[in-house]
């Protein structure tokens, strides 16, 4: 599966299971609700920077938004 992919379903899943919207989302990283709807469809290459901020908004290690494999999520 594109990376992208990979990282737009665990964006989409943790942001969900944060109970947040993608709007409240994109102003805990500083970024448009657009945006975040971009990358949860898979249609950006983010940066390792907004990897970053994307993990500390929802509270997660950086590293589980790149996993593959949905077993291996908490």
């Amino acid at each position: 599966m594109d990376i992208r992919q990979v990282f737009g379903d665990n964006l989409k899943h943790y942001r969900s299971l944060a109970g947040m919207s993608q709007a409240a989302l994109a102003v805990k990283m500083g970024v448009d609700r657009a945006h975040v709807s971009s990358m949860e469809r898979g249609q950006q290459n983010v940066t390792i920077i907004t990897l970053w901020h994307a993990a500390l908004a929802l509270e997660v290690e950086p590293d589980l938004l790149l996993k593959e494999d949905v077993s291996d999520r908490t």
